[in-house]
């Protein structure tokens, strides 16, 4: 915080991001930030999630700014294109608005996973942190209750962090469609990968992000999966089959929503 205090003298100078990737947590957007901001041509911001346009609205442009380069190089040169990637973006009801008000012509960039894996990796997140007591089907069991309430929060006041919904809704952030819906309605640009195919292939999926971010080809020398830290903290857990059963069964309805949104077969495979 003191970094981005320090860089807030002279913001107004500073650009701001270009695109965005809003989601979804334990999609795989950690990897992505880190392949595009290596990119020669490309700034990342100061931290990957800003939070910006989730919880930390109330500080102002002056310090979303200061997490970005200057708009122009001390010669004069245009800065490099810059960006940010905060998964929270997508579930939070307030972000596509507050974004669209700043930044209305930024690329958004959405990646999708299997929405029953995903609580679950979620799960195995918050359990490695400390923050979750419950069984996986204990934790489903007790969200709707968890997260009561949450949405209203939100709106009556925009200081709210949002906590129990943004750790404990395992499902939640899985209804996807709806969540895009707010950004596809103040957004043209707006890129959907599929997890799994990020997963399998990131070259090939890389590739495609630049093609739309119109950026030229470049690649890391190795695309390293950067979603954990340590890879002790792998969770060898594994998900109740008839826990995946009644979650396959609950996200039917909202898979065949998002399906029709967007036009696309999204046959989940990871």
């Amino acid at each position: 915080m003191g970094r981005v205090n320090a860089r807030r003298v002279g913001a107004s100078r500073r650009a701001l991001p270009e695109f965005l990737i809003i989601g979804a947590q334990r999609g795989g957007t950690s990897s992505l930030y880190r392949y595009l901001g290596a990119h020669p041509d490309v700034a990342p911001s100061l931290r990957k999630e800003t939070e910006y346009f989730s919880t930390e609205f109330h500080r102002g442009e002056g310090w979303y700014r200061a997490h970005f380069p200057w708009r122009s190089t001390a010669d004069g040169k245009p800065a490099r294109h810059t960006f940010e990637a905060t998964p929270a973006y997508l579930l939070h009801p307030l972000a596509a608005q507050r974004t669209a008000e700043l930044i209305p012509n930024a690329r958004i960039i959405v990646m999708l996973r299997d929405p029953v894996d995903r609580a679950f990796s979620q799960y195995g997140h918050n359990r490695r942190l400390g923050a979750e007591t419950h069984t996986f089907e204990e934790a489903i069991a007790a969200e709707p209750t968890r997260l009561r309430g949450e949405y209203d929060r939100i709106a009556e006041d925009e200081h709210y962090e949002a906590i129990p919904l943004r750790r404990f809704g395992y499902v939640e952030r899985g209804l996807y469609a709806e969540q895009l819906e707010r950004w596809l309605d103040r957004f043209d640009d707006v890129h959907v990968i599929r997890s799994g195919d990020f997963m399998r292939d990131p070259r090939l999926v890389y590739r495609s992000v630049l093609d739309f971010l119109d950026l030229s080809a470049w690649e890391p020398d190795a695309f390293r999966n950067y979603s954990y830290r340590d890879p002790q903290q792998r969770t060898d857990s594994k998900m109740p089959s008839a826990v995946r059963r009644d979650l396959e069964v609950a996200f039917a309805a909202p898979n065949s929503r998002l399906n029709e949104l967007l036009q696309r077969d999204f046959s989940w495979s990871s």
